[in-house]
């Protein structure tokens, strides 16, 4: 008699383009992977088969959802916090656990970790009054950035404030005046805007043995607060800048207990003790390594995969010399895959991973990869681009 071979079920909590990628990982592995979608037309519900529809903020919901799988873990970092902890006393295997994943969930706590660790923070400070905003940015130099704590992604929940007349503005009197009312959090987070030359994204992966992989630390540049293309490794970072980035990410991921793939967002800075601020982390696959998927030996989604269910971690190596990711947005053209033909044919070597999501004006939907030698990052990048604009806009120059 012939039984069937069934593989660890991993849960994830929510159905966007992160647990959509993570499928294939799975799929491969042989894992069985579940997700707790939003809402029907989430897009990893298309690649998923099972796919339960329910609220993650509603306990039970939660709770039902996980108590049949090896490991539950997350497509977001929105789920309450004291929701997280409620599963681990029922037996639920939550990875990251809440006390790692809470200092990406909550901008505050993750200021106060990267002081005790030692590590370059911005100066910052949490204020609750507009009075305490004023004395932070006139201590040290306006312009100050205000950031809600918590619930902020891709610009939002942020406002850079230039001077003082500008913080007695409108926006910021509305912050202030709801925070009596918020039940997420009773502070907001003012940090000095800092003289950056450029952003950098240290990846690594941990499971709980304690091994930890990073991959090469990248360049990720923005536009209009959303991360547009990611280079790597970073060209022109210096061999100790590098290490030391690296190293930082590591020294949070193992001191904080993270499992799983974690992103810190760095901020170039040539000059200061480190080379670099730490500017923001993400417990979970992140955008800035949507690179590994064709451009490394280990993906950053087949990596998470083994890091939560504590499985020996892949390579992280680059393929080849040089990787390049390019987002793609929504915008004139409506029909992606009509374009497929002039897209793949303008670029045989890019690798288009499109989300499965209907098209609107700036909406995050894709991403392409390409790869090459180092002495062609600039070619590689015009390349991806050109990709990238046929499929936003039906042409490959704008």
């Amino acid at each position: 008699m012939i039984y069937p071979v069934t593989g660890p079920k991993i849960g994830v909590v929510g159905g966007g383009q992160l647990a959509r990628m993570m499928a294939p990982a799975a799929h491969e592995l042989g894992f069985d992977l579940e997700i707790l979608a939003e809402s029907e037309d989430v897009c990893a519900v298309q690649v998923v088969p099972h796919a339960p529809v329910g609220d993650y903020k509603d306990f039970d919901v939660l709770l039902n959802f996980a108590r049949d799988k090896d490991v539950l873990t997350f497509d977001h970092e929105h789920v309450p916090t004291d929701f997280l902890q409620r599963l681990i006393d029922e037996g639920v295997n939550v990875q990251p656990r809440p006390g790692a994943l809470v200092h990406a969930q909550d901008k505050l706590e993750m200021r106060r970790a990267v002081e005790r660790l030692g590590l370059p923070n911005p100066r910052w400070a949490e204020v609750k009054t507009l009075d305490e905003l004023l004395s932070f940015g006139d201590e040290i130099g306006w312009p100050v950035v205000l950031k809600t704590p918590r619930g902020g992604y891709d610009g939002k929940g942020v406002l850079v404030l230039d001077d003082a007349d500008q913080a007695r503005g409108a926006d910021v009197a509305r912050w202030f005046e709801q925070l009596p009312e918020r039940t997420d959090f009773s502070s907001l987070l003012a940090e000095e805007k800092v003289p950056f030359t450029r952003e950098l994204s240290a990846l690594v992966a941990r499971r709980d043995s304690d091994e930890v992989k990073a991959w090469p630390v990248a360049e990720s540049i923005q536009v209009n607060s959303v991360c547009d293309e990611v280079i790597a490794p970073a060209p022109g970072i210096s061999a100790e800048t590098a290490q030391a980035a690296s190293q930082a990410a590591i020294t949070l991921a193992t001191e904080l207990g993270v499992t799983g793939v974690m992103a810190a967002e760095l901020f170039e800075v040539p000059g200061s003790a480190q080379g670099f601020l730490v500017n923001e982390l993400a417990m979970r696959p992140h955008n800035s390594g949507h690179w590994t998927q064709d451009g490394s030996v280990t993906s950053q989604f087949e990596q998470h995969l083994r890091a939560v269910l504590n499985l020996p971690l892949g390579a992280t190596e680059v393929k080849g010399e040089v990787a390049i990711m390019k987002n793609f947005l929504g915008g004139s053209n409506e029909d992606i895959f009509g374009m497929y033909p002039a897209a793949l044919e303008e670029d045989p070597r890019a690798k288009i991973h499109f989300y499965g999501k209907g098209v609107r004006a700036g909406r995050k939907i894709g991403h392409v990869n390409i790869g090459g030698k180092s002495d062609q990052v600039e070619e590689l990048r015009q390349a991806a681009t050109r990709v990238t604009n046929i499929l936003s806009h039906g042409t490959a120059e704008l």
